[in-house]
């Protein structure tokens, strides 16, 4: 016979979970725990029993286009967010201004933070320009206090910084542990659904870019958000890696100045005015949107092992297009260090991006520029075979809003709005193109 299942819930509020404790998660009442019976816990509803708005699925606009877009076209209520990033990226700074035009939007938020006192959020509100009165706060060490908090005002959003230092004092374990983490979560993730309260979650990740504590905690929540970018060069980047309410893959570009974050539109940064050698304009894709991007490469000849070192690109990838142009395109590698990096710190991994890569080595191999205004874009195969890529639309949108005149990829010989196609089939044929047009360059003119 098989085992009889039973559940742990409140008698309050009705709120379940995996192992006894003394204090619901969910209503914070204390002794309310206790075992029933699976067939009492709930009742069976249908679907169609349930009053439901057809005209839409109420999200509310940030203030921010670009976070819009990555969750998919606002802030659902009752939905819980998680934003990872590296420390210093600016986490605290992007759920201060978050926060800040909702409030000004007639949005209650509150604001709970284990990280820094309530004197350090008033100074950098103060910095990045924001009204104080405008935001309420309470520390975010203790669960209990934030809940109790978040009861009694009922914001629209309840911004946590970071997860990683809240505690429930219940648990008995120091904050940023597998337990705390877990069981923080899953009273925040309570208190959202029965109080209708927009939650949004800051959390650190590890220094192997893991997010920091259970992979569970991924799973209890709506969204994921992915906070990154190279701390020198200002640079950031959103993306939602999971998303109940919209499409995966979204990304938002800001710029981090001494007035906080500023949303972008990144083309022209991740894109250098001139063309040099060692240089090329790759397209790669970003969500629904593409982007020109300067790929860089740099090669260096050597008398040991050959080095193959990038950064913001992916290091087997590159590692396949130098070997594949030693051997099927004649540009010399085998004994030469090869470099690659992406502008701007971004990661690049779109397997699009080949093609520039190749270009960017054989012009770095020789010294010569490719022609100016060209674009790259193309995944190149072990035999030197370039391969069709998806979103060619947005694709070459990006290199006319970049100033491009040129693509060159497999890609269909018909110029399209302004645009010239160069169609080419394989590697060797894009090489080629990028040495005879530098050759018949007039001399005194960039090549």
């Amino acid at each position: 016979m098989g085992k009889v299942r039973t559940l742990l819930s409140c008698s309050e509020c009705g709120q379940q979970v995996a192992q006894w404790i003394g204090r619901c998660p969910g209503c914070g009442a204390w002794g309310t725990i206790a075992e029933r019976d699976p067939g009492t816990v709930s009742a069976l509803v249908s679907l169609a029993s349930l009053s439901f708005d057809s005209s839409g699925d109420r999200r509310i606009p940030t203030g921010f286009p670009g976070i819009d877009r990555v969750l998919g076209g606002g802030i659902v209520p009752a939905s819980v967010a998680l934003l990872a990033g590296e420390p210093g990226i600016g986490k605290s700074t992007l759920l201060l201004q978050l926060v800040a035009k909702l409030s000004a939007a007639g949005l209650p938020c509150l604001v709970a933070s284990g990280e820094e006192s309530r004197a350090q959020v008033a100074s950098r509100a103060t910095r990045l320009g924001i009204r104080g009165e405008a935001v309420s706060f309470v520390p975010g060490r203790e669960l209990g206090d934030v809940l109790d908090a978040a009861r009694a005002t009922r914001p629209f959003l309840l911004a946590v910084d970071s997860i990683q230092t809240l505690r429930d004092s219940a648990g008995g374990q120091m904050p940023g542990g597998p337990a705390q983490v877990r069981g923080c979560t899953d009273a925040l993730v309570g208190l959202a659904k029965s109080r209708e309260i927009a939650v949004l979650l800051a959390g650190h990740v590890t220094k192997d870019g893991d997010l920091a504590g259970p992979r569970t905690l991924e799973h209890s929540v709506d969204v994921v958000l992915s906070f990154e970018g190279d701390p020198r060069s200002g640079l950031r980047m959103l993306s939602a890696g999971k998303n109940r309410f919209g499409s995966e893959g979204e990304v938002a570009w800001f710029e981090m100045n001494g007035t906080g974050l500023r949303e972008i539109e990144p083309s022209k940064l991740l894109r250098s005015n001139g063309t040099e050698p060692g240089a090329a304009t790759a397209l790669p894709r970003a969500g629904k949107r593409a982007l020109a991007v300067e790929v860089q490469a740099l090669v260096v000849p050597t008398d040991g092992p050959p080095r193959r070192q990038v950064t913001g690109l992916d290091p087997r990838r590159f590692q396949l297009v130098a070997a594949v142009l030693d051997r099927l395109a004649g540009v010399p590698l085998s004994r030469t260090e090869a470099f690659g990096a992406a502008s701007g710190g971004l990661r690049v991994d779109d397997p699009a991006c080949d093609l520039a890569i190749a270009v960017a080595l054989a012009s770095a191999a020789r010294g010569v520029a490719p022609p100016p205004a060209s674009a790259f874009v193309g995944e190149i195969g072990l035999t030197g075979v370039l391969r069709p890529v998806a979103a060619v639309e947005q694709r070459l949108a990006a290199a006319r809003a970049a100033g491009v005149t040129t693509v060159v990829g497999p890609l269909a010989a018909d110029a399209a709005d302004g645009l010239r196609i160069v169609p080419v089939a394989r590697v060797a044929e894009a090489v080629a193109w990028c040495r005879k047009r530098a050759s018949a360059a007039p001399p005194g003119r960039p090549t």
